[in-house]
């Protein structure tokens, strides 16, 4: 009898239970969330964070000396940890809320402060830009969207840690993630990817930014944030005087396989939609990732004689860095052609380039990333394929002209900005380990441990 009364109870309340998942819109407009691409875009999650940890943890992990290697992989765990919090609290709601007044274009507000509200349908108020990621149905919970967002708030701090590898103190990396994720990679995130933002809308009566999955949000952001850590560190103690070859590439193969794979979900999953355009968009990563190992392998082998390890998979990193701001936007093609040219662009920014220039990038973060990302993004404008949507011309020159003044206003935020927050950081706390820790190793002068 009690068994009775259960199931009747339990059959009771299962349309309430449904009718969660029918939310409306602001214009009262029933959706229904597809578990499809709801399902699709919680899998992207699981592999945009595995780039992370264990992924970039070892891609970098691998290439530094064995004294620095714990300390390597605690930047990435650490920086995962913080940023999970930081978005949280804060950080998605300056991102992806619609703003207020002047403002709107530039940053969002507090309405998703600590994440307040997010139990409410995701359509509440705002729809993504298409002009950032094609013409976007949103059928996936915010919640859903709000973690996918977190994992590349965190694994684009944790770029820029190749940069400085070997030489910062652990409480000043801290700090200046903290304080980074809140003052750049919200607002450019905003200026992309929110319905308000100026890029996203199209900026001097240009056709809007065409960045699928973060060629300027991720990538040049990154780059270009590493680049200024490297130029206000200075050098490693011995760069150009004493071997700092990898100590073990192997882990550092396991790593940029992980990231290769982790990709094709950080990419397609951008597509929000388990449909079409994720299908190409991850044709177009698988394809632009091979075309590019192959370019920098190539390009290795005519100048320096040998084909390496770490120049093959450098150069499939390099690829998919390229194609991330096209992925959903270009044919196999075009494709294929921005790895090749991102893989041989990125071998000679972290070969002659950084020789010219004489500044110590540990682990080619702005040669890689910094570099490909502003290969990929104008060339996005140059090959893509359309009408994109409602706001996206096709490849052209309107379109390039747009995406030369996102990368442009992304090098400027995120060059200045970095710059003036590692200044604040070094006069106040220090950036930089002494000398004798450097020469010691991080893994016992930061974290008293080694790998024996």
């Amino acid at each position: 009898m009690k068994s009775s009364y259960l199931k009747a109870g339990a059959l009771s309340v299962l349309p309430l239970l449904l009718s969660t998942a029918t939310p409306a819109l602001a214009n009262g407009t029933a959706l229904k969330f597809d578990s499809g691409d709801t399902a699709w875009v919680m899998i992207s999650t699981v592999l945009v964070l595995l780039m992370t940890i264990p992924g970039l943890a070892l891609f970098y992990a691998g290439m530094v000396r064995k004294k620095n290697i714990l300390a390597t992989m605690m930047q990435a765990f650490a920086i995962t940890c913080l940023m999970t919090l930081v978005w949280s609290l804060l950080g998605y709601s300056l991102a992806f809320t619609s703003g207020t007044g002047a403002w709107a274009p530039y940053i969002g507000d507090f309405s998703r402060l600590m994440l307040r509200g997010i139990e409410t349908d995701f359509n509440n108020g705002f729809i993504l830009a298409p002009g950032s990621r094609g013409a976007v149905t949103e059928t996936i919970p915010e919640n859903v969207f709000m973690m996918f967002q977190m994992t590349f708030a965190i694994i684009t701090p944790a770029v820029i840690a190749g940069a400085f590898a070997d030489r910062m103190k652990f409480s000043a990396m801290c700090i200046f993630m903290i304080l980074w994720s809140i003052l750049i990679y919200s607002p450019i995130a905003h200026w992309v990817w929110a319905p308000t933002g100026w890029l996203a809308q199209g900026a001097f009566g240009l056709p809007p930014v065409a960045d699928f999955a973060g060629g300027n949000v991720v990538e040049i952001n990154s780059g270009v944030a590493g680049l200024m850590s490297c130029l206000v560190l200075g050098k490693r103690t011995g760069y150009g005087t004493e071997a700092m070859a990898p100590y073990n590439l192997g882990y550092a193969v396991i790593g940029a396989s992980l990231l290769w794979v982790g990709w094709l979900g950080f990419n397609a999953g951008s597509a929000l939609t388990s449909g079409g355009r994720a299908g190409m968009a991850m044709t177009a990563t698988q394809l632009a990732g091979a075309a590019a190992a192959l370019g920098w392998m190539g390009a290795e082998w005519l100048t320096l004689g040998k084909p390496t390890v770490l120049g093959i998979i450098s150069g499939a990193v390099a690829g998919l860095v390229a194609i991330t701001p096209a992925a959903g936007f270009v044919l196999p093609n075009a494709a294929v052609a921005i790895g090749l040219i991102g893989g041989v662009g990125c071998f000679l920014a972290a070969t002659r380039l950084k020789a010219f220039f004489g500044y110590d990038d540990s682990l080619d973060t702005f040669g890689v990333h910094g570099v490909g990302g502003i290969i990929g993004t104008l060339l996005t404008g140059v090959w893509a394929y359309g009408p994109l949507s409602a706001g996206i011309n096709q490849g052209g020159l309107r379109q390039f002209w747009s995406q030369f003044i996102a990368m442009g206003a992304t090098l400027a935020w995120s060059g200045i900005g970095s710059f003036v927050l590692l200044k604040i950081i070094d006069q106040t706390i220090g950036l930089r380990v002494s000398e004798e820790q450097e020469r010691l190793g991080l893994d016992e002068a930061l974290h008293g441990e080694s790998l024996g």
